[in-house]
């Protein structure tokens, strides 16, 4: 706690200094000129990053350029986040983008930053963004001109971690009258390691698993966007997207020891494919001069993943109890989804705007679950993990904002969401639900210019959290026989209330602080349940072998179940202060930030929904109760070294650091990255050669322990170090506009796949 309290005092005291500096009337006349160009600013609802006025906006790429913006982090070069927030969701140009999250990461580590005209960072976002729980909004403007003609991108790169991990992209935009357009392919292939230590029990029993897993892929994507001008007022355009993942021969292999003996070891190989096709058709209208428009899309998602697996469990004693096992498993998933949404934005010439919309969602989820278990030389189908799972949803939402400016320095934003949710699950032939609720989400935003120097704002926002897809199937994935994670069809959607204040000082320093509520919280990583199970002994052909008495020899089994289910309340307190800012003629680029947060979970999970049990058997489970206080914090020190005049050679040393961390399954450990990077600029080219996390500190480790005793902890190393080169090289007119970024109507739905 003294390095939090400390690290705050720093901030703090650069805050004070820099108020109480006195500047002459020559100073004050620079800093007017300099106010023109502002390269980091409050505007509303948003903190603006105007990366065309920043100096290290150049020769690099659109994902490094969002990991230099404030309030947003990424410690492992495959995601973003917004600091005190769940996930980044991108939009580009208002729009929210149209393809998986690894296709996207491709897409904007391809995208040139010189393209980027500034980035936005909406940590409550408004009711017409299509986002759920606590999710923030990252939107990318990007640069525009009139000029034909065509440009492009060619990249490869090679990454090398515990494995060599090759990939390489293109990009090609063109513009010539009315027709523009982009297309995008990109194609690659990694294996992901990671090492297990997992261990649980209770004082009188001690069980421990060792192993590791290699994932192996290999994977291509692309789409293309075209769009025609009609006329100045009336635009048409389509987008597709495509993605395809192979992983064959994935091998998880983990030995078990209880109280200290070798007890089994268990193997699981795996072949898994992912397809994802995404189509969307949009039209716009614009109805006045003043920026009146009108929008509409017509969009289909078709998901399909399929995955089967060979799980096998070799006992290492020579008791009664261990034996050979072996399951088959099929877990396919087809998504399909079709949406609409029409939205009118209306200006007025008082300067306040309206925005009203409706959107339509349907989606079906098939899971058609399959699993078989050896029974004496035969595979036989096990009726209670068999699933034929159906899930339909239709959500109808209706969205109104309200923005003006009231005074010369108030201004204010207000709006709603109505969604009306009707849902129904069935696994056929066992059981089934219908879920039908509607949902009322205000929005409140109020910003305050107190003057030149100074600005306060204040956010409102309601969301609900609806469960993924794949969280609802209700199959198991195994680490042995009694260790395996569950999903669960009956979790309900979470809803939450998020709250924000914000205050900026001379567009470089800022504090901002939230408060979220959650009611009928889920975790957000799975909670284990440990118990024990009775069943009746069978033999060989699967008989139940009955005692000299007659009756039934009865054998207990030890399991730990992984399982995401609602379980009671959150709350979370958060404190971001952060300072963005240039020194000595921008040779040394500074991104400084620190998020303290304090959290407490309230809650319990006292029976598993998702239990079968056959005829004579019966299961016996450990209340979990979740009762959690904690205070936590991370540091992002980001700094871009310009090392030549000539604005061709920089140098980047970041640092990240994260304390301790409660959550609803345990305490998470501490994590910290240390990375360097070296950009040249030669002409259209750019090399970059990069070290992510040097020292190997980035893994995930958690300790969880119940009052009655019962422990549950979980290290898994995923050799984070990471030693890159890049090359990209750019060419064509690097002027040309870029097409129309248009929204999809079934975005909200692309994240829950």
């Amino acid at each position: 706690m003294k390095t939090q309290i400390l690290i705050a005092a720093l901030f703090f005291g650069g805050l004070v200094t820099a108020q109480q500096k006195k500047d002459s009337l020559k100073v004050n006349a620079i800093d007017a000129v300099n106010i023109k160009k502002q390269v980091f600013k409050k505007q509303g609802d948003r903190l603006v990053y105007d990366v065309a006025s920043s100096s290290i906006a150049k020769g690099t790429n659109t994902f490094n350029l969002l990991k230099q913006t404030p309030m947003i982090s990424s410690i492992d070069g495959k995601t973003l986040k917004i600091l005190g927030k769940n996930d980044a969701v991108i939009y580009i140009n208002n729009k929210k983008t149209n393809m998986d999250s690894e296709a996207l990461i491709e897409m904007l580590k391809s995208t040139p930053s010189e393209d980027i005209q500034k980035i936005e960072v909406i940590t409550v976002p408004g009711s017409e963004f299509q986002v759920e729980s606590k999710e923030g909004v990252i939107n990318i403007v990007m640069k525009k001109s009139k000029n034909n003609g065509y440009n492009g991108t060619l990249k490869m790169q090679n990454e090398q971690a515990y494995y060599n991990n090759p990939n390489a992209g293109a990009s090609f935009n063109f513009r010539q009258g009315r027709w523009s357009g982009n297309s995008n392919f990109r194609t690659g292939s990694w294996t992901d390691r990671q090492r297990y230590t997992l261990s649980n029990g209770d004082p009188t029993f001690k069980n421990e698993s060792f192993g590791f897993n290699d994932d192996p892929n290999k994977n291509f994507g692309g789409g293309f966007n075209v769009d025609y001008e009609i006329n100045k007022k009336h635009s048409l355009g389509f987008s597709y997207n495509m993605r395809y993942n192979k992983s064959f021969n994935s091998v998880l292999d983990i030995t078990n020891w209880q109280n200290g003996v070798l007890n089994n070891r268990t193997v699981n190989n795996e072949d898994a494919q992912t397809r994802n096709h995404s189509f969307n058709l949009n039209y716009e209208m614009k109805t006045d001069s003043l920026g009146s428009r009108l929008t509409s899309n017509i969009s289909y998602l078709w998901f399909n993943r399929d995955k089967v697996s060979f799980n096998e469990s070799f006992p290492l004693t020579n008791d009664t109890i261990n034996k050979y096992s072996a399951l088959h498993q099929s877990v396919p998933q087809i998504i399909n989804n079709y949406a609409a949404n029409i939205d009118y934005l209306k200006k007025t010439a008082k300067g306040a705007t309206w925005l009203m919309g409706i959107s339509y969602n349907h989606t079906n989820t098939d899971n058609d679950t399959k699993q078989d278990k050896l029974i004496g030389s035969d595979f036989v189908i096990d009726p209670k993990q068999t699933n034929h799972f159906i899930y339909k949803e239709n959500i109808l939402g209706i969205y109104l904002n309200y923005e003006r400016k009231l005074t010369e320095k108030i201004s204010g934003k207000i709006g709603a969401r109505y969604e009306m949710t009707r849902s129904t699950g069935e696994i056929l032939e066992k059981t089934g639900f219908e879920r039908n609720y509607n949902n009322l989400l205000p929005y409140l935003n109020l910003n305050y210019a107190i003057n030149s120097d100074h600005n306060l704002s204040y956010t409102f926002s309601s969301r609900i959290r609806r469960p993924r897809f794949w969280e609802l199937n209700p199959s198991r994935t195994y680490f042995t026989p009694t260790n395996y994670t569950q999903n669960n069809p009956f979790v309900l959607a979470s809803k939450f209330y998020n709250q924000e204040l914000n205050y900026m000082y001379k567009n470089a320093f800022y504090a901002n602080l939230s408060f979220n509520m959650v009611e009928d919280a889920s975790a957000s990583d799975m909670l284990p349940l440990q118990g024990t199970l009775t069943t009746p002994e069978r033999d060989k052909n699967g008989n139940i072998v009955y005692g000299p008495g007659g009756n039934m020899i009865m054998r207990t089994t030890r399991f730990l179940r992984y399982i995401r289910t609602n379980y009671g309340k959150n709350r979370e307190l958060a404190l971001t202060l952060g300072m963005n800012k240039s020194w000595f003629k921008d040779i040394w680029t500074t991104n400084y930030s620190v998020n303290l947060g304090y959290v407490t979970y309230k809650g319990g999970v006292w029976e598993d929904p998702t239990s079968q049990l056959g005829q004579y058997e019966s299961e016996s489970l450990d209340p979990y109760i979740i009762d959690v206080k904690n205070y936590n914090m991370s540091v992002t020190i980001n700094n871009i070294i310009r090392l030549s005049s000539k604005k061709d050679w920089f140098l980047g040393v970041n640092y990240f650091f994260a304390s301790q961390t409660a959550m609803e399954g345990g305490m998470i450990g501490a994590r910290q990255s240390f990375d360097l990077s070296l950009k040249k600029i030669a002409g259209d080219w750019t090399i970059v050669a990069e070290v992510s996390d040097l020292f190997n500190q980035s893994f995930y480790s958690v300790k969880g322990v119940q009052p009655n005793g019962k422990y549950n902890n979980i290290t898994n190393f995923n050799y984070p170090r990471l030693m890159s080169i890049g090359v990209t090289y750019n060419f064509g007119n690097q002027k040309l506009k870029k097409a129309r970024e248009m929204k999809s109507a079934n975005d909200a739905v692309k994240s829950r796949t």
